[in-house]
């Protein structure tokens, strides 16, 4: 593949307290590598070899460690969001003239690890040819996404209070029930016209984009149930990652 990727780095780990009291999580480490270190290698597997990191939380300490280590093999390019936070969406757009370019791009969370095989998803991708693919699992999360029966996104549920967003909302009763609950692996390709598509502005999550274009452009969901998942958002994750990642 000759794709670009981002991983979004940027983010305060308010849940992995108190290792991000003094680091950023990215560099919190499992078996001895970084997170950032395993998602970078992660890419290289598949030939994504330049990449983009955004960063926020003590920014120096992830720019020192990917110039001490040379990237780890990886062109590595900093988006610098030191001064302010744009979080997923707001750091896509930040990061646009890194990323820009005629092929589709990928974006990884830093606190997830998978096995998803990228390949497979990339075909999927252009077998299909939505606007944006993004992995998805049977497992469960507080908050869902909703497919039809063609994994085409429909919607967004909070599993504890049963607010519903996206296109869902003009749904008649009868086809909300049809729709099937899926939980988001943060794994994505974008075709490059999103940046022009996307109509937020600043600071906002990723999944508003999505929910705001779902209606008009497919944004489909690729099932990789039964690969290996961590989300490696709390200090408890770490024991499940380093079982599952060596």
């Amino acid at each position: 593949m000759n794709n670009k990727a981002i991983i979004f780095s940027a983010g305060l780990g308010t849940r992995f307290k108190p290792w991000t009291d003094h680091h950023p999580k990215a560099l919190a480490m499992v078996n001895g590598k970084s997170l950032l270190q395993r998602n970078i290698e992660y890419l290289q597997q598949y030939g994504i070899t330049n990449v983009v990191v955004n960063v926020h939380h003590f920014p120096q300490q992830i720019i020192d460690a990917i110039q001490n280590s040379k990237g780890w093999g990886s062109n590595v390019i900093i988006s610098d969001e030191s001064d302010y936070v744009l979080e997923t969406g707001g750091g896509l757009m930040k990061a646009q003239p890194l990323l820009d370019g005629n092929v589709p791009f990928f974006s990884l969370n830093v606190d997830i690890l998978t096995n998803l095989d990228l390949d497979k998803l990339m075909a999927y991708h252009q077998q299909h040819q939505p606007l944006i693919t993004f992995g998805i699992t049977n497992r469960k999360s507080s908050r869902m996404l909703l497919f039809d029966e063609n994994n085409r996104l429909c919607g967004w549920k909070n599993m504890q209070t049963g607010e519903l967003k996206g296109p869902v909302l003009q749904y008649a009763e009868e086809k909300k029930n049809t729709l099937k609950e899926m939980a988001y692996s943060c794994v994505v390709i974008y075709e490059p016209q999103i940046f022009s598509l996307i109509r937020q502005l600043g600071k906002f999550s990723i999944m508003d984009a999505y929910l705001d274009l779902a209606a008009d452009y497919v944004i489909l969901g690729y099932d990789h149930s039964g690969d290996k998942l961590v989300d490696v958002g709390k200090p408890e994750s770490v024991a499940i990652a380093e079982q599952l990642f060596v």
